[in-house]
């Protein structure tokens, strides 16, 4: 068998390996393989195959990687608007059940009703905003 269609089938195993793993590792020595696939196909002979592969692997391996991990590891976007008083603490200023009530959140009043229908949130209990829904604080009072 041609040694240029073993490192296309190594690349090609070596492709799928990585849609499963999502690791990106699989993916650069697919790429590597591919690329020696090519080596292999202009007729170099394969003690430098395996040096072409080689020096690819690693190449890839010890400097794409770390670069293409940290670019997909990116921290989360900073939340603003409602969003940002997702998880934030409120302050019950009348009471809130599963139908209404008030809230101060930041500074500001909300009208909230409870995360829970069955839970009665007495004044003056802190709570934490679990979702906000349309002008609505949706709570769940903090143990």
């Amino acid at each position: 068998m041609d040694p240029a269609l073993i490192w296309l089938i190594a690349a090609g195993v070596l492709a799928v390996a990585e849609i499963f793993t999502l690791t990106a590792a699989l993916g650069m020595l697919g790429a590597a393989a591919l690329a020696t696939a090519g080596s292999a196909a202009l007729g170099l002979p394969l003690p430098l195959q395996f040096l072409v592969f080689t020096v690819l692997a690693a190449i890839s391996l010890f400097f794409v990687r770390p670069v293409a991990a940290r670019h997909l590891l990116k921290p989360e976007a900073e939340r603003f608007g409602v969003d940002a008083l997702v998880g934030r603490p409120a302050y019950v200023v009348s009471e809130v059940t599963g139908l209404g009530g008030r809230v101060r959140i930041g500074g500001e009043e909300w009208t909230a009703r409870a995360y829970d229908e069955t839970l009665v949130i007495p004044r003056g209990t802190t709570v934490d905003v679990m979702e906000i829904n349309g002008a609505t604080a949706v709570v769940y009072p903090r143990e």
